[in-house]
């Protein structure tokens, strides 16, 4: 339902906190379904986080069309699965 995005951010004034982009494109469909899309990523996102996000990163989430079908706990456990891959990913990458 969604594409997320990472980028690890090594600036010491902003490394201790989370960046968060939300990105619905007009291919979607008009204003009334993409807001609709926003609004139940945001939500999901507002009930996920911070938790599996790690700090330090900036994290882009790209909405699909299935966001807008899928029931929203599967939505969220998605994000929770995304995030915790990426953290994994963040981890790996500094060793």
């Amino acid at each position: 339902p969604f594409v997320l995005q990472c980028l690890r951010r090594d600036e010491g004034d902003r490394a201790g906190k989370i960046g968060l982009g939300l990105t619905v494109t007009k291919k979607l469909g008009g204003a009334v379904v993409r807001n609709r899309a926003r609004r139940r990523l945001r939500e999901a996102l507002r009930l996920t986080l911070p938790g599996p996000a790690r700090p330090g990163a900036d994290y882009v989430v790209v909405a699909r069309a299935a966001a807008l079908s899928v029931p929203f706990a599967r939505l969220q456990s998605e994000l929770v699965g995304a995030f915790e891959q990426m953290a994994f990913r963040l981890e790996r990458g500094r060793r």
